[in-house]
């Protein structure tokens, strides 16, 4: 058994010594297809890690904590009251801080914990809580822990103190592998001088044996404090689950459309060895021993191939992960290493995955060739016969598919229903494409009336099965990159015009407190130039288990001409006014399942109020809830809400000296005190840093269909002689039968890219109301460019010419010997 199936194996092997384009055609597209979907997975796989280490910065067997029923903190009394009653709970003070000269990215969340009250079996950033050298954590200048990677992007050094932009100096730096990005760690006595919270606490960690011991807070704390369960936490991995779903989806696209140039080597490799097939089955070779070998072969492949996609994908991600940490930050404010750090099983996989895309790739020709009789093997037409079978096939699956994404689209209501309602769009319609374009060319065919022309379009009809699957890998990359591409710039246009509403005000000012605040406004309103000063209270809670930003603005008609509402009741300006009315932003409001009308609990310092919806208003990029409340109202009823932040309209001429009043007066930099025209540029650099990764792969995807099509055409070049020799010994030159190829190559091509151009759009359409509604909470406008149809379409077509030019050029130039020969062999 073992001889025989390594002479057959032998047998198979020689034929890529005779055809190594075939070869390296499989390579590549094993390579391709496993790179971009390594890569993909690579960049989700770090910023998992980097999650867990987030969620790992204190861990212990309980996450049970109690936090601040209204705001962020509370008074360290209750902390000493709740020790003295016998509660086994630690202090933490959370805050951020900026350093000087520092920009958005130069802040770090900073956490102070007192480690001698950590409930047992927790971790500090990895390291038991018991193993902790607290002499020098917790004595002077103690120590600052921060994790290398975000050591390198703020540009410090290991045991220097940097300083912030509040003039505060931090205790000496360590360096904590483990550390999660974007955090610093220290004592709670060195947190609270730094964060300038005196006596104020952010939560307290709850030990598993108070949890059990007692259930209730103390009736004198039950109105401040409140227990927050495990279950609570997670938010960050909510919010950002969307974008890494929606980065895997594009993953595994450029993964499917790979694998298209692997399906069509493969296919066409085995229809050139059919004869050596029959001859091998002439000989006694088993059906079982011939499959075995070709399973074989291709799982040699799959592993060469997945080496190499492994080690590409990770240089890929290398590239990617600036943009993509960047988007996050930006959009969640959710930290990701800028160094990729990738566990065993990451390598693992990719082999794994290379091996199944062989498999899916080569199976249906494998099937082919061990359903097929042993003499029906040496003949063409049983090929193209089992091939007319699989097309009607393929398009029965079409209609089906159609039919799954139509319920997708009704009846489901979830992000994965979004996705698999796209992956089916697709399918459909990749798999319905060789029945659309070989019933145009049945309709063109009735049009000819020249011989040569009625062969140009039946001939073209019979290249439709070996060209079919880099037809539809390129109608797959052309229909993504019309509907990202349209989503994309519908989204840009909405997003700068939202912008241009939203940041009415010529100058934002972010003061270090409330007391500031107040200070500043009223020291404006005496200033020449200055037309307006417009206060925004703010103030963190959770509705519903949803974290809500709210803000309480001030009755203004600035807000009424300005403020980007996308529905609202009748007069709902006024009731937001009187306090009797909130808007709510359109993701917080589909996730409460809210709408106008409706009527939302809110907590307040004497107990709930029912306040109703009467508007909802865009709110792109804020991956929480965002709540609109009259200012007197929060105060009134939320006295712990604070001046977050002024906007200030100033005439122009005034700009530039106001600047400098407010920076030498106040002592702000430019961190604190930011112009329209600044903020709005900031805002655009983080929307194309979003956008940044998806652009690239929807770039490669087109890449590897214009490679399939290369392919496809190079390895068909040899069996096209057959046809093209009858038409040179009736006259035609060969350059003419080049320009005859082309024409067939552009017609089939451009067929394929107008039929992209729909199917695109419908994916932009599903996009823009599906997918984001789902993804993000908001729905975008659909906006169609005709101009970047265009180019996509001009694009596509020159992808395919170049994909052609080689292949032709060999046909061109095929010497008349070669066409002769084609009347001496037998077919």
């Amino acid at each position: 058994m073992m001889a025989t199936l390594r002479i057959t194996l032998a047998a198979l092997l020689s034929h890529w010594r005779r055809h190594p384009l075939q070869f390296f055609s499989i390579l590549t597209g094993l390579w391709l297809a496993t790179a971009l979907w390594t890569g993909v997975e690579a960049l989700n796989s770090q910023a998992r890690a980097d999650y867990a280490r987030a969620s790992a910065v204190l861990s212990g067997p309980s996450q049970a904590q109690i936090v601040p029923s209204k705001g962020e903190r509370f008074d360290q009394a209750a902390y000493v009251q709740l020790r003295q009653r016998g509660w086994q709970v630690s202090p933490v003070l959370e805050g951020r801080v900026r350093f000087a000269g520092g920009e958005d990215t130069a802040r770090i969340q900073v956490l102070g914990i007192e480690p001698l009250s950590l409930p047992h079996g927790t971790s500090v950033a990895g390291q038991p809580g018991s193993s902790l050298d607290l002499g020098p954590f917790m004595g002077e200048p103690g120590q600052s822990w921060i994790a290398p990677d975000t050591l390198q992007r703020l540009g410090f050094n290991a045991g220097e103190q940097p300083v912030t932009t509040e003039g505060k100096r931090l205790p000496p730096l360590q360096v904590h592998p483990q550390l999660a990005p974007g955090v610093v760690i220290m004592d709670i006595g060195h947190a609270q001088t730094l964060l300038q919270a005196p006596g104020q606490l952010s939560r307290l960690l709850l030990g598993t044996d108070s949890l059990t011991k007692q259930a209730e807070l103390p009736s004198d704390l039950a109105s401040p404090l409140e227990i927050r369960q495990s279950s609570d936490s997670g938010d960050l991995q909510r919010l950002t689950d969307s974008f890494h779903l929606n980065l895997r989806a594009l993953g595994m696209l450029a993964f499917i459309v790979g694998l298209f140039i692997v399906n069509a080597a493969i296919g066409l490799a085995l229809e050139q060895r059919r004869g050596l097939l029959r001859t091998l089955r002439a000989c006694g070779i088993s059906l079982r021993s011939l499959i075995t070998a070709l399973a074989i072969e291709l799982g040699l492949f799959a592993v060469l191939s997945g080496l190499a996609g492994v080690a590409s994908g990770y240089l890929l991600a290398s590239v990617l992960l600036g943009n993509v940490a960047a988007s996050l930050r930006g959009l969640y404010g959710a930290e990701v290493a800028g160094q990729l750090s990738l566990s065993p099983q990451w390598w693992l996989a990719g082999i794994a995955i290379s091996l199944l895309g062989a498999l899916l790739a080569g199976g249906s020709s494998l099937v082919r060739a061990a359903r097929l009789p042993i003499l029906a093997l040496a003949q063409a037409q049983a090929w193209r016969l089992a091939q007319s079978v699989w097309l009607k096939r393929q398009a029965m699956v079409s209609v089906l598919l159609a039919v799954f994404a139509a319920l997708c689209w009704r009846v489901g209501d979830s992000l994965l229903s979004a996705l698999l309602m796209l992956g089916a769009i697709l399918l459909a319609g990749a798999l319905a494409l060789p029945a659309l374009l070989d019933g145009a060319l049945a309709v063109l065919s009735r049009y000819c009336r020249s011989p040569l022309s009625e062969w140009f379009v039946a001939d073209s009809r019979q290249q439709l099965p070996a060209v079919s699957l880099a037809l539809m890998a390129l109608l797959l990359a052309l229909a993504a990159s019309v509907g990202v591409g349209s989503m994309t710039e519908g989204f840009r246009k909405t997003f700068i015009g939202w912008l241009d509403q939203r940041l009415s005000a010529d100058l934002y000012l972010t003061p270090r407190d409330t007391a500031q605040s107040l200070e500043i406004s009223t020291w404006l309103k005496t200033q020449p130039g200055v037309t307006l000063v417009l206060p925004r209270w703010h103030i963190d809670q959770r509705l519903q288990g949803w974290p809500v930003q709210v803000e309480g603005v001030v009755d203004d008609p600035s807000y009424r001409r300005q403020w980007p509402l996308l529905s609202q009741t009748t007069g709902a300006w006024s009731q937001l006014a009187a306090g009797q009315g909130t808007m709510l932003s359109e993701q917080f409001a589909r996730r409460l399942k809210l709408d106008l009308g409706d009527t939302v609990k809110v907590p307040a310092v004497d107990g709930e109020k029912t306040l109703t919806v009467v508007g909802l208003y865009a709110d792109y990029g804020n991956p929480r809830g965002h709540m609109l409340l009259n200012a007197d109202w929060l105060r009134r009823y939320w006295p712990d809400a604070t001046l977050a932040n002024l906007g200030v309209h100033v005439m122009p001429d005034q700009m530039n000296p106001l600047r400098a009043q407010l920076e030498q007066r106040f002592g702000l930099d430019s961190t604190r005190l930011i112009d329209q025209t600044s903020l709005k540029r900031w805002s655009t650099e983080v929307f194309e840093r979003t956008f940044a990764a998806t652009g690239a792969l929807n770039a490669l995807t087109l890449a590897v269909a214009g490679i399939a099509l290369f392919i496809s055409l190079l390895t068909l070049g040899h069996s096209r002689l057959a046809q093209l020799a009858p038409l040179w010994a009736l006259g035609v030159n060969r350059g003419r039968l080049g320009w005859l190829s082309l024409g067939q190559t552009l017609m089939l091509a451009g067929l394929t890219v107008l039929l992209a151009m729909p199917l695109g759009l419908l994916l932009a359409w599903c996009m823009v109301a599906v997918l984001n509604v789902q993804a993000f909470g908001w729905r975008l406008p659909l906006q169609i460019f005709p101009d970047q149809l265009l180019r996509l379409g001009l694009l596509g077509l020159f992808t395919s010419l170049l994909a052609a030019a080689g292949p032709l050029w060999q046909v061109a130039r095929r010497q008349p010997a070669d066409l002769l020969r084609q009347f001496a062999d037998e077919r």
